[in-house]
């Protein structure tokens, strides 16, 4: 019997402080979001700043063809607004909000299992 799940090529959270994320093995300083997706790199997510978030941030988001994205709010859970995840929901994407921690270990778990999982990682300078 296996015990050990399959090898997944989606791009792993390798850690997370305050101010960076490291992907890959490569540090970014800046508000990103991550994919397990094939042909999507770990890209910018435009704001560092919960208070600047708008509906337009998670939209961009639903062409991208996950069945779940996880929103880590910065280093305290911060629910994001019902009007900025409706589009989402109307097109049957789960989006589940935890601080920029749990959603890095809960993203790692998701993408080695094989799920189309998007992380959009807040991260707070």
């Amino acid at each position: 019997m296996k015990l050990q799940p399959d090898k997944s090529n989606a791009p792993t959270i390798n850690a997370y402080g305050l101010g960076w994320i490291e992907v890959n093995g490569v540090r970014f300083e800046a508000s990103l979001f991550v994919s397990s997706l094939p042909d999507c790199p770990p890209s910018p997510w435009g704001t560092s700043q919960f208070e600047a978030l708008q509906a337009s941030h998670f939209e961009m988001l639903e062409e991208l063809g996950a069945e779940l994205i996880i929103f880590g709010s910065g280093h305290q859970l911060r629910f994001a607004k019902p009007q900025w995840l409706r589009t989402l929901m109307a097109r049957g994407i789960g989006v589940e909000t935890m601080d920029s921690a749990a959603a890095c270990r809960t993203y790692n778990i998701l993408a080695s299992e094989g799920r189309k999982v998007i992380a959009v990682i807040l991260v707070e300078p």
